[in-house]
């Protein structure tokens, strides 16, 4: 019979988000921006939508990607590390590509969006803003992982670690130590 297993204990004590150190710089610029483009966006297309449609529909779009952004880079889990990765790669396509856009087609954009002219009218922020993002995400990438202990039992969690391992125990029946090693388990 298998007992249930008790949930797995870091075995390191580093943080596990990215929005410590400089991390928290970069998600206070992402939450500073997200609440920027949606209010300007929510205005414009509240008060003057006819004049400008596509600059307001892409300064909203803006807004959400610097709430996905802001989100995800607060969390810091591996799978809000990867939704942050697509986000800023996003993020930095829109600004390349509206930017380019606004340069050589000004008449499609009678009021200006976040991106336009690369974020100029933001001291050019939204154009380094991702960059910084995709470098701090990186960094991340590149840092150890926390390894964990998993504890199989109730029994197990009075021995010292390792221990049940050691002797065969596995907290699977009839399973070895180097079958549960093998297969990626510990």
């Amino acid at each position: 019979m298998s007992e249930p297993m008790a949930p797995a204990e870091p075995a390191a004590s580093r943080p596990e988000s990215t929005r410590t150190g400089p991390g928290r710089l970069l998600v206070a610029v992402y939450a500073l921006f997200a609440l920027s483009a949606c209010a300007r966006a929510g205005v414009q297309i509240a008060t003057k939508f006819n004049h400008a449609p596509v600059a307001y529909v892409l300064s909203a779009f803006a807004g959400v990607v610097y709430i996905l952004a802001t989100a995800t880079l607060t969390v810091g889990s591996r799978t809000a590390r990867r939704i942050a990765v697509l986000s800023c790669s996003i993020e930095l396509a829109g600004v390349l590509a509206v930017g380019t856009w606004s340069l050589v087609d000004p008449a499609s954009f009678p009021d200006a969006t976040v991106w336009s002219g690369y974020g100029s009218g933001y001291g050019f922020v939204p154009l380094v803003l991702p960059v910084f993002g995709l470098l701090w995400l990186r960094h991340w990438s590149k840092r150890p992982s926390t390894q964990a202990t998993t504890l199989t039992s109730a029994e197990d969690a009075s021995e010292p670690a390792g221990s049940g391992v050691a002797h065969g125990e596995s907290g699977a029946s009839g399973q070895r130590a180097e079958d549960v090693i093998a297969d990626g388990r510990t």
